[in-house]
């Protein structure tokens, strides 16, 4: 994970707010996953450090032990029949790598992508950070291949190079995407620290569908989890972010301390560290706690089973908001968010979008709709001729222009004082 002092250019995204759903949300058919053998991931854990023991004790951008980590894990994918791809780039003068795997089969147009950073820092050979993530998720892509997956969704994973410099990899590879490539990929999953020795059970919550799907796999277990913080716009989910693309993930703690609470939650040491080896040259082969990295990884094939043999969304699809959202009387400006996943290409010349404001005068009322992009669509200007109550109206929108996938908008500001209302749903039919 990418340090708290590091640099990075980063766009600011808005989360999901709570109510914020796609509809509609039957449940499908979901293949039973399989349990990943906790044995088998620290096998690779111990490749990796035998590699960074081997190459002046780290396997950091620019060292021969990155590239030797590149080459263990092309070799092991390309065995279980994966379609693997060396992208390359340069940063500070050396050659950097990702490696892209995808599983033969699947709609293309519908993708779930994994990953998690293959680099270390310098000081050390990284095996929680992001070891961790990088055996996980490559454990569970040989899990496919020995199940002979034949998932409705195409299936997609990433090991990011040069994360601990400001996520370069991922964000060579999200910027090297056209607006159609993205708008293929319905969920990016990021796994960066998951056998933190002290460790506790974070699940990222930038997305409605994605956070619940991992709470779901844990309370199952009867673990409780907690919103990720320590990692927000500091691993390699910010770029697929940043593009619109939606976010999930797992993070078992790195420099942050445990609390007490925490502790009674989870067990460990309340005080400490989550890792006390975080970025430092004690992150071995012995800074991993078997229980953790054995849950997040089980965790990642229920992903992957779950979300890559459910089916894509019909057409007419409704996403919508039901969150209330209070409108300033005369004041600022407000939003409501929408996240739009799972979609081919752009918006539909009739995009339908169904608004219900309740307001005392409606004329005070100037409503926009704003793509993903930040585009925007003037639905109802303000007009002090309009002295009716209430907006409970659709909109017809030509986004024909816009990638469908992404974080919409629904921007209402008042204009005058004295009347007051708040926003109480609206919804995107597709």
């Amino acid at each position: 994970m990418l340090a708290l002092g590091a640099t990075v250019a980063t766009t600011a995204a808005v989360l999901l707010a709570p109510g914020a759903a796609a509809r509609p949300a039957a449940a499908p058919t979901v293949l039973a996953p399989p349990d990943v053998p906790v044995a088998n991931v620290k096998a690779h854990l111990a490749q990796l450090q035998s590699i960074a023991t081997a190459n002046s004790g780290n396997r950091a951008h620019g060292r021969p032990g990155y590239k030797a980590s590149v080459d263990y894990v092309k070799s092991k994918l390309d065995a279980a029949g994966f379609t693997t791809v060396l992208q390359s780039y340069t940063y500070n003068g050396a050659t950097g790598w990702n490696v892209i795997a995808d599983w033969p089969g699947g709609d293309t147009a519908h993708t779930v992508m994994v990953g998690a950073h293959l680099d270390s820092v310098s000081a050390g050979p990284g095996i929680n950070d992001d070891g961790s993530g990088s055996a996980g998720i490559l454990e569970a892509a040989l899990a496919v291949s020995r199940a002979g997956l034949q998932p409705t969704k195409h299936l997609r994973f990433g090991w990011w190079g040069t994360e601990e410099a400001g996520m370069v990899g991922s964000s060579k590879y999200v910027n090297g995407l056209s607006a159609a490539d993205r708008s293929k990929i319905e969920a990016y999953l990021n796994f960066d620290m998951i056998g933190s020795p002290n460790p506790g059970y974070f699940v990222y919550d930038d997305d409605a569908k994605l956070d619940q799907l991992f709470r779901t796999y844990f309370s199952g277990l009867g673990v409780a989890t907690e919103p990720e913080t320590e990692g927000d716009g500091r691993s390699d989910h910010a770029p697929f972010k940043n593009a619109g693309i939606p976010v999930g993930g797992l993070f078992s703690g790195a420099d942050y301390i445990k609390t007490s609470a925490q502790a009674s939650k989870w067990g460990g040491t309340a005080g400490q560290a989550f890792d006390r080896c975080y970025h430092a040259s004690c992150d071995t082969s012995a800074n991993i706690d078997d229980t953790v990295l054995d849950r997040m990884s089980d965790a990642i094939a229920y992903a992957l089973w779950t979300l890559g043999t459910e089916a894509p969304p019909p057409p007419g699809t409704v996403y919508e908001n039901t969150a209330d959202l209070q409108i300033p009387d005369a004041g600022a400006a407000v939003e409501s968010p929408v996240t739009v996943s799972g979609r081919t290409g752009n918006a539909p010349a009739a995009l339908q979008v169904g608004v219900d404001i309740k307001h005392t005068w409606r004329g005070d009322l100037v409503i926009d709709l704003v793509a993903p992009d930040g585009s925007t669509y003037r639905l109802k200007n303000s007009s002090g001729n309009d002295s009716a109550d209430n907006v409970l109206t659709t909109y017809t929108v030509n986004a024909s222009s816009e990638t469908a996938n992404g974080v919409w908008k629904l921007r209402v500001q008042d204009t005058a004082a004295q009347d007051t209302g708040y926003l109480d749903s609206w919804k995107l039919t597709f």
